[in-house]
């Protein structure tokens, strides 16, 4: 009988089960863990499970897993699991204690906690804020084409009025929506805040500074315009802004008067002064009276307060910080455009990019349009560009996971505008693509501000769909063209992976790498005449036969769970053990055989052995940083090698002074072409004794 365990259930017990929870969450394509204790996870192990991205460990006890497009489905099944469901009860009761515990934690643990609450308040409304996007993007393109003049509701029609309403839901009710997530994560009845802020859009509010107009004399066709509130309201207005602001007089209190529809900084502001009055009512009101009056005196406090302070606060706060960027954006167009690119990279795995996404919305309300997505666009387009560029390469290098994991990223950037499945499936495990993507950032950005930057009609998700909603429209395809274009070709000619890199994946996938394009005929030439030496002599690998492979060092033998890197010690690169040296260190090869990978760095050998054995030893930990210091390196890719003879000599006070382990992994890496690799030794072993045990498949 055999055992299934599916993704969901992987995950769960990756992160320590449910009783190691604190809270979880998700966003577009990441699950987001709160819990007791971060430690317990092993990270290579989390992402070896399919249909895992990548794990990404944060401040604190907080943990995030890259799941992709299916991350809804998986959190619904994780959420539906029999453990998870039991503890329910003890979550609830642990968010309690996480806040306790996060009060203790610092400075920096207060710093994440409000990026967090910003992130928390926006990211479930990703799905409807996508729908949105498109229905706006097709209008964009009618407008474009002159099918439709969507700037004049009279012209347009009656049939196109409503179709504007399903994308206006979104963003005029916006504030509402924030509120309600807001209050979610504040721990508090989520519909109260949406109640206080509700009360600030209904008709009765808005009647406050309507206007009625009469006509002053019959036939004359003269109007005159009157507030209907004329004795309690009165408005100026701003000549240099051309804009009116009214002021209502409520209890003899004045009340500057605002259309709140598709503020985001208010929503915000008002629930975190509400959640400790929510809560230090709850602690004042005996339980079985806290249903009616915790809400009721809630209402009676906030909406007042809302209405009279917090909210011309937030409109302030977000029309200032709007007005400081579109003074840079005027008076140095090219540094905004090639800032705000090369910002985001870095802001979006941190999730610190939702303010600047709720200045956009922000402008779109005050101004009537956005500077800042435009200059976005270069980011988000050369981030798919170098993701474009790496299922290039697994294309040419016949990579099927990393083909699969490109074409996903690929996908739902282009079409979704989405880029935490490229930067979590691929950038920030190669470091080599960011600095070619942020290439692609500034070209992109550069041309942006060379055309006089660019204006977004409404807030959208950078994608081909959405090209429309920018203006002027060539300038913008132009700057994501070059954006994408720079990164793609940047990565396809100078690769994403290190020689390191690229030796592991190899070995893993039991070949050899090529280390770049002029080698590619040598390389050839080099796995022929290893093929044929093999073919010819590959005794390890003849039915029943048990080949015995020596130590290449002096040292003390460690299990190879337990080397200090998760690459090696989860088995990935292959099956084998770590011996962690003593004395001199000179490594030489176990047996006679041909030198496949030998990088400039002396860190690390891969070797062919004549029977059919293909080896990997990886000279510490994390020494490729060296650059090749201390290493005395002896031989040198394609060299022929005998048993005893020496690779390389390492100069023990370099490495550790670096700070680096000395524990050297020794694996063989076509682990699968044989029925078991078995550890044989055990405590201290010399040079040349029995290391590991090979037995071939039947």
């Amino acid at each position: 009988m055999t055992t299934t365990t599916s993704t969901p259930e992987a995950i769960l017990d990756a992160v320590g089960g449910a009783d190691n929870i604190v809270h979880l969450t998700h966003c577009a394509t990441r699950l987001r863990f709160e819990l007791h204790d971060a430690s317990v996870i092993d990270k290579a192990a989390v992402e070896a499970i399919p249909g895992v991205l990548g794990a990404v460990p944060q401040s604190g006890d907080r943990y995030q897993i890259v799941i992709g497009g299916a991350v809804q489905g998986v959190y619904t099944e994780i959420m539906n699991l029999p453990a998870m469901k039991k503890s329910a009860g003890a979550v609830s009761d642990a968010d309690v204690k996480a806040a306790a515990r996060s009060k203790a934690r610092g400075k920096n643990a207060i710093i994440d906690a409000f990026f967090e609450y910003l992130s928390d308040s926006f990211r479930p409304l990703l799905p409807v804020l996508l729908g949105a996007s498109l229905i706006i993007a097709f209008e964009a393109m009618l407008d474009a084409l002159g099918v439709v003049d969507f700037r004049d509701d009279a012209a347009k029609g009656a049939t196109w009025v409503f179709v504007d309403s399903m994308w206006r839901s979104v963003f005029y009710f916006l504030p509402i929506m924030v509120a309600y997530n807001a209050a979610k994560k504040l721990n508090i009845d989520p519909w109260v805040g949406t109640a206080i802020m509700a009360a600030l859009l209904t008709p009765n509010f808005m009647s406050l500074s309507s206007k009625a107009y009469t006509e002053t004399a019959e036939g004359s066709g003269m109007f005159a315009e009157a507030l209907k509130f004329s004795d309690q309201v009165t408005c100026t207005m701003n000549p240099t802004l051309g804009t009116e602001s009214c002021v209502a007089h409520i209890f003899g209190l004045p009340m500057q008067l605002n259309d709140y529809g598709g503020q985001v900084f208010v929503p915000l502001i008002m629930v975190a002064v509400l959640a400790p009055l929510y809560k230090g009512l709850q602690k004042l009101i005996p339980v079985n009276l806290q249903m009616v009056f915790v809400p009721f005196l809630s209402f009676v406090i906030m909406m007042p307060v809302t209405a009279f302070l917090l909210g011309p606060i937030g409109v302030w706060a977000g029309s200032a910080i709007g007005a400081g960027l579109a003074w840079l954006n005027s008076s140095a167009p090219i540094v905004f455009a090639i800032v705000i690119p090369l910002l985001y990279p870095f802001l979006v795995p941190l999730g610190l990019h939702w303010p600047l996404n709720a200045l956009m919305l922000i402008n779109i309300d005050t101004l009537g349009y956005d500077f800042i997505q435009g200059p976005m666009g270069a980011w988000n387009f050369a981030c798919f560009g170098a993701t474009a560029g790496v299922l290039v390469l697994a294309i040419r290098d016949k990579d099927r996971v990393m083909r699969q994991t490109a074409s996903g990223a690929l996908a739902a950037g282009l079409l979704g505008g989405i880029s935490e499945p490229s930067l979590y499936g691929i950038h920030l495990r190669f470091k080599r693509i960011y600095p070619r993507m942020l290439v692609g950032c500034a070209v992109g950005g550069l041309i942006v501000g060379i055309g006089g930057g660019l204006k977004a009609s409404t807030f959208v998700f950078t994608s081909l769909l959405t090209i429309p909603v920018f203006s002027p429209m060539f300038l913008y395809v132009v700057g994501i063209a070059a954006a994408f274009t720079t990164a793609m070709v940047l990565i396809i000619l100078t690769d994403y992976r290190t020689k390191e890199e690229r030796a592991a994946m190899a070995a893993a996938a039991g070949g050899t790498a090529e280390a770049s394009a002029e080698d590619t005929a040598a390389d050839l030439a080099l796995e022929a005449r290893a093929a044929s030496a093999a073919g010819a002599t590959a005794e390890a690998l003849k039915p029943g036969t048990v080949t015995e492979i020596a130590s290449p060092l002096v040292g003390d033998v460690t299990a190879l769970a337990d080397v200090p890197d998760p690459v090696f010690s989860t088995g990935a690169v292959g099956a084998g053990a770590g011996v962690t040296p003593s004395g001199e260190i000179v490594v030489t090869a176990p047996a006679a055989g041909t030198v496949v990978a030998a990088p400039a760095s002396g860190h690390a050998y891969g070797i062919n052995l004549d029977n059919g054995v293909e080896l990997l030893i990886h000279v510490g930990i994390d020494t490729v940083n060296l650059e090749g210091k201390g290493f005395d390196v002896k031989v040198k890719q394609g060299d022929r090698v005998e048993a005893g003879q020496e690779l390389v000599r390492v100069d023990r006070a370099v490495v550790e002074e670096a700070g680096y382990s000395l524990t050297t992994p020794v694996l063989v890496t076509n682990t699968a072409k044989f029925a078991s690799v078995e550890l044989v030794a055990s405590g201290s072993i010399e040079r040349g004794a029995t290391l590991l045990r090979i037995t071939a498949k039947d």
